[in-house]
């Protein structure tokens, strides 16, 4: 049941996220679109809650209980950028907004990545103290290995994102040649 829940938060979040871009920029109601844009957080809360009352019903911790973990702490530190940038995106396409700024090139591209190292800490943490404390809740009376394990999976995750943000620093991405070929 908890991977069906998993599975249906994130349908929801990209349901609502499009009907909620949807109803702002095509069907020109900002109000309307932002209140269910601000339904999305509910989703979390109904996976934290449905998590917690798993293992309080004596479910055995396994890896169900990481997934909802990592999904949580992603949602947390991932989830306004996510709509922000989607956001700025359909007021580009839709509503002839302005073009949002992409990630840039060479030391602008390289301090946007380590931006997205701080937001994967920030998602780590939310994760780990989340299985900290179902490890904490479980206690003696389960094996917790599997929950110490997704603490460990979560580590691995923010060395990967440091190692993308150091390989831009030492090797920036240089703008397209365009300008070169024009001038030709």
């Amino acid at each position: 049941m908890l991977v069906a829940l998993i599975i249906a938060c994130e349908v929801g979040f990209w349901v609502l996220l499009t009907g909620g871009l949807a109803l702002r920029y095509l069907a020109k109601k900002p109000k309307l679109g932002a209140a269910v844009l601000l339904c999305e957080p509910l989703l979390e809360l109904v996976l934290l809650v449905a998590t917690t009352l798993d293992l309080r019903g004596g479910a055995e911790p396994d890896w169900k209980h990481g997934v909802a973990a990592l999904y949580l702490g992603y949602t947390v530190a991932y989830g306004h950028y996510t709509v922000k940038w989607l956001d700025g995106h359909a007021a580009y396409r839709l509503a002839g907004g302005p073009k949002p700024a992409g990630a840039g090139y060479g030391r602008a591209r390289a301090v946007h990545e380590w931006k997205l190292v701080g937001r994967t800490v920030l998602a780590a943490a939310v994760a780990i103290g989340l299985l900290q404390i179902a490890v904490w809740y479980v206690g003696g009376s389960g094996d917790t290995g599997s929950l110490q394990g997704w603490q460990f999976t979560a580590l691995r995750m923010t060395g990967i994102r440091a190692l993308i943000a150091a390989a831009y620093t030492l090797w920036p991405k240089r703008a397209p040649a365009q300008a070169e070929l024009q001038n030709r």
